[in-house]
């Protein structure tokens, strides 16, 4: 039995006992999200390939049924909490679905039977928790969120891990953080996978590729002043890549708004097999050899630097990262869509390729300034060059718009509406420019 199994097995065993104890009902929540999502990628500059076709597009119906427990008396206190996720296909063809030739294990949205999208998927997940203090221990499905692991909820439904974290808050201004994780449960999947990087994650025929069952993760935030935070992390997947990261965060007070700066360093290299097999290589550009090649061994340092001055509604933004070494930026990535906390993961490119170095300009606007609580809009613009490859150094950018409503009460709260828009441009040998629209119609529901 699996120590998260058998942890949580213990936990609900405990609620059992003391299930009418005041705090695990009188603080519970459930809630019932519901998505409504729509996407359209149109890929350009090419021919259809096995897993690039001209256009993908999809559309379906996302349900998020969410349960949060409070915590049963005692010095030692337990909880439970649970995730449901229900996609319905509304319209996906085969041409569009984004898994043309039926070698990927999902679509743009939906998993795949064959070469179509599946009519419906579902999944559940079940965490324990055990808290004393300040100090909680969870064991189950998980969604981190920090700088060497993140979620993604940038689909129908988010994707999960499973796992065991510990979060202590009981030393003052200082929250410590820890865990394993040993599987992923991708955005268009209903199964745990375990866990890759790119260049590993699939074989040359879609179908299989190198895994771990192990990453381990540690980190301390600590707040030094009420405004500068100070952050360290280390991440690790076995046999690919170990992680250490470094941040500051400041906000400033400056005339009438707030400047706020996040500085970030990433250092990763190989771990295991990633140093001399190259089953378990990632991408980059490597030149050790009689010539150079695009796979190779971890070894990445990240620098970057972004600042947001928000004043009266408006956010004015400009930041620049650059990437040194031969491979490209590592994280966890099973080759179904993923996330990752640099500043440069927008909504179809991350701007971590190997020498890549990359400046953005943002703005947003907050339309409750003028009377209109609730609507939203942004924009963002980013432009990497010095991307090392074999065909000399390239270049790419992408531009990002956003714009968004909430509604903020009445008999319609929470009903949120959004549209997203993409353009990505490069002159990367073999890589397809895009253009991306999505719509998304999103609602809250509180049960408890």
């Amino acid at each position: 039995m699996k120590k998260s199994t058998l942890a949580l097995a213990v936990a609900l065993g405990a609620i059992a006992q003391q299930a009418g104890a005041a705090g695990f009902i009188e603080d519970s929540k459930a809630t019932l999200g519901l998505r409504n999502f729509y996407i359209n990628t149109d890929n350009r500059d090419g021919p259809n390939s096995a897993t690039s076709h001209s256009k993908n597009a999809e559309w379906g119906q996302g349900f998020d049924l969410r349960f949060i427990s409070g915590f049963t008396q005692g010095t030692v206190q337990f909880g439970v909490d649970a995730i449901g996720l229900y996609g319905v296909r509304l319209d996906s063809s085969r041409a569009e679905h984004g898994n043309y030739n039926g070698t990927l294990s999902g679509g743009t949205v939906f998993p795949s039977d064959g070469n179509t999208a599946v009519n419906d998927f579902a999944s559940l997940g079940v965490t324990g928790k055990v808290k004393i203090s300040q100090t909680v221990l969870k064991l189950g499905t998980l969604q981190p969120n920090n700088p060497v692991i993140k979620y993604n909820d940038g689909r129908l439904l988010p994707q999960t891990f499973q796992g065991g974290e510990i979060v202590s808050n009981d030393i003052k201004d200082l929250t410590l953080t820890a865990g394993q994780i040993d599987s992923a449960k991708g955005r268009n999947s209903s199964n745990n996978e375990n866990l890759s990087i790119a260049g590993a994650n699939k074989s040359s025929n879609y179908t299989t590729g190198e895994f771990s069952n192990k990453f381990y993760y540690a980190g301390a935030d600590y707040k030094i002043t009420k405004d500068l935070t100070a952050s360290y992390y280390f991440g690790e997947l076995k046999d690919f890549y170990s992680q250490n990261f470094l941040g500051l965060v400041h906000n400033w007070a400056i005339g009438p708004g707030v400047l706020k700066s996040d500085l970030r360093y990433y250092r990763s290299r190989d771990n295991g097999a990633n140093g001399d097999t190259s089953t378990y290589y990632t991408s980059g550009y490597y030149t050790g050899g009689a010539k150079p090649v695009t796979s190779g061994k971890v070894d990445n340092d990240l620098y970057s630097y972004l600042a947001l001055y928000s004043v009266n509604g408006h956010t004015f933004g400009g930041g620049y990262q650059y990437t040194k070494g031969d491979s490209d930026f590592p994280w966890l990535n099973q080759g179904d869509g993923s996330s990752n906390s640099t500043t440069t993961d927008m909504q179809i490119q991350k701007f971590g390729r190997a020498g890549e170095r990359t400046w953005q300009a943002r703005y947003a606007y907050d339309f409750a300034k003028v009377g209109l609580p609730g609507l939203t809009a942004g924009a963002v613009y980013l432009r990497g060059d010095n991307i090392q490859t074999t065909a000399g150094d390239k270049t790419e950018w992408e531009r990002d718009l956003t714009l968004a409503y909430v509604v903020p009460q009445g008999t319609f709260k929470n009903l949120g509406v959004a549209w997203k828009n993409a353009m990505w441009r490069t002159n990367i040998v073999n890589a397809r420019s895009q253009d991306e629209n999505r719509l998304i119609v999103s609602y809250s529901i509180p049960l408890l």
